[in-house]
């Protein structure tokens, strides 16, 4: 007998979850009475008929019984499977003559008995408005419903290969537990890219994007973990004053078309633009959209809600201060009341705090630190006061002291509790004044298991933050993806506390490797990765928050019933 069919999604930041359950029975044929057979009504001849489907129908059910339901309070317990498929979209990459773009995909090695699948990242075709690392105006999206850009390849991959990728995948990953790394597409015109696992190589599956720019605008180093295509992005931090360029790359790897809003907030509440509405991703394609051309005016501190009101895209937005530094703002997860931020380095030598409220209310916050011992308030930054609907910004200057810390916000009443976004921007500077700069946000423990790929020999620090009791962790760095052994270690995590280390290395290290961070007993951990890569005198740096990677999901239990004949 056949089983019915059944397909879950996973949680909204992971992966997209394919498993086939039982599909329903073949309808049995009417038996029809004797040949020749004479007498007896249209309707007894009906009765007849039905009475034998019925008797087939019982007879199945009689035959292979449903195995018995597990126990439970809902009398069938869900079981535990892991993916079958993962998805991500990876944004625009940086380029020009002092820019270069590398791509790093990761599957650590699974517990669980899938086999075979696929792992590979493809580029989109080229995009509507070329990105660069400092957009000019023509990246502006037209008012109200612009045209839908013509595509200027297919938004179909190209036919697999036995494998199971693409033939034109731009890199592809053999196997769990081995990282692949690949250059970026070249060019001003270079697209986005769309990654996807299936099988053995789809639980835990991650792609990382990292740009080292030397010249003088857009100077830094950025990066960030590729995110799955959804309808609901939030950034805090962004910028149009002074020196800032921050575009927002859209990226359409779907086969339907997308249309898009982009919300922007400043110290004043909503800014009102007809041009940041109705902007139309055609399937396959790219848009850059320059911030500076939907604000009406410079804007120092904003926060940004992308939302897809129809289709889903991939979303990230870029900010470059001049040769003050450059990164990727990682998109935050949900509004909240609490907010938690992990990875301010010990060498911190400036950060600022932007915080945006919903319409509905004012938010009164407690701002604190988590140190080598807990938490703890910082002197003269105690609180932020948010009135709703606008954004507020304080500066909290050299705030870790020379110590690695975790940011938290919570509300100063529990009784008023105002669901928040948040962004920090922390600046690190070299013995000669040169600064780069990063950008933090708030982020989700990392649950059973979250990984971050390309890592580098002696440049990856982690920073562990307990957000409720100790904890304990444990840190495994994988293969080189030239070769090395992999090696694990465990780290105990105070209370309240954050501990840094330097990333564990492979046994043998040949190119790039990832790591991965479990949590095995305790309460929760968020977690962040610092990349380091001092270049031309600069304190180039990075930082990415490491999230749960949802690599399995819940399988309701499905039971034969062949009762439903009877309702």
């Amino acid at each position: 007998m056949k089983k019915p069919a059944f397909r879950k999604k996973s949680a909204p930041e992971a992966v997209e979850a394919e498993y086939a359950a039982a599909e329903p029975a073949e309808a049995a044929a009417p038996v029809a009475g004797p040949a020749g057979r004479s007498g007896g009504s249209r309707t007894t001849q009906s009765l007849l008929a039905a009475a034998a489907v019925l008797a087939v129908v019982f007879g199945i059910a009689e035959a292979r019984p449903p195995a018995a339901p597990a126990t439970g309070d809902q009398g069938a317990a869900a079981t535990t499977a892991q993916v079958e498929r993962t998805a991500a979209v990876c944004p625009q990459p940086l380029q020009g003559l002092t820019g270069s773009t590398s791509l790093t995909a990761y599957t650590p090695p699974g517990t669980g008995g899938a086999t075979g699948g696929a792992g590979w990242l493809s580029d989109a075709v080229a995009p509507a408005t070329p990105p660069t690392a400092a957009p000019s105006a023509s990246a502006t999206p037209t008012p109200t419903a612009p045209a839908t850009p013509a595509p200027t390849g297919s938004a179909a991959p190209a036919a697999p290969d036995k494998g199971g990728a693409p033939a034109d995948a731009r890199l592809t990953l053999t196997k769990p537990g081995t990282p692949a790394t690949a250059p970026a597409a070249n060019g001003d015109t270079a697209p986005g890219a769309g990654a996807t696992a299936t099988g053995a190589l789809a639980p835990g599956f991650t792609v990382t994007q990292t740009t080292v720019v030397t010249e003088q605008r857009g100077l830094g180093l950025s990066g960030l973990t590729c995110t799955p295509a959804g309808t609901s992005f939030w950034f805090a931090g962004a910028s149009t004053a002074g020196d800032r360029v921050d575009y927002l790359s859209l990226v359409n790897t779907e086969s339907s078309a997308a249309v898009v809003d982009i919300k922007l907030y400043g110290d004043k509440g909503l800014i009102d633009n007809d041009a940041a509405n109705g902007i139309t991703v055609a399937p396959g394609s790219s848009q850059s959209v320059l911030l500076s051309t939907l604000t009406k005016g410079a804007v120092t501190d904003l926060a940004v809600h992308v939302v897809a009101r129809s289709g889903r895209v991939g979303a990230a937005l870029h900010a470059a201060d001049g040769n003050k530094g450059a990164d990727w703002v990682p998109a935050s997860i949900e509004p909240a009341p609490t907010q938690v931020l992990p990875g301010l380095p010990a060498d911190t030598s400036s950060a600022r705090l932007v915080v945006w409220a919903p319409p509905e209310d004012d938010a009164d916050l407690k701002i604190q630190l988590s140190g080598k011992n807990g938490w703890f308030t910082p002197a003269g930054n105690e609180s932020i006061h948010v009135k709703a609907g606008m954004v507020a910004a304080v500066d909290l200057g050299k705030v870790t002291r020379d110590e690695v810390a975790g940011l938290r916000l919570s509300p100063s009443d529990d009784k008023h509790a105002t669901a928040i976004v948040a962004g920090l921007r922390v600046d690190r500077a070299g013995p000669n004044g040169k600064t780069d700069a990063a950008w933090l946000t708030g982020s989700a423990p990392v649950g059973a298991r979250a990984t971050v790929a390309d890592n580098r020999a002696g440049a990856s620090t982690l920073f562990l933050t307990s957000t409720g009791d100790a904890a304990s962790v444990r840190v495994t760095a994988s293969a080189g993806a030239g070769g090395g052994t992999p090696v694990s270690k465990d780290v105990q995590v105070p209370a309240g506390g954050t501990v840094s280390l330097p990333a564990p290395e492979p046994g043998g290290l040949n190119g790039s490797f990832a790591l991965t961070v479990e949590t095995v007993s305790g309460g929760p951990v968020v977690a962040a990765r610092m990349l380091a890569i001092p270049t031309k005198d600069v304190p180039m740096f990075t930082v990415q928050a490491l999230r749960d990677d949802h690599s399995s999901v819940k399988v309701p239990q499905a039971a034969q019933d062949p009762g439903v004949v009877q309702r």
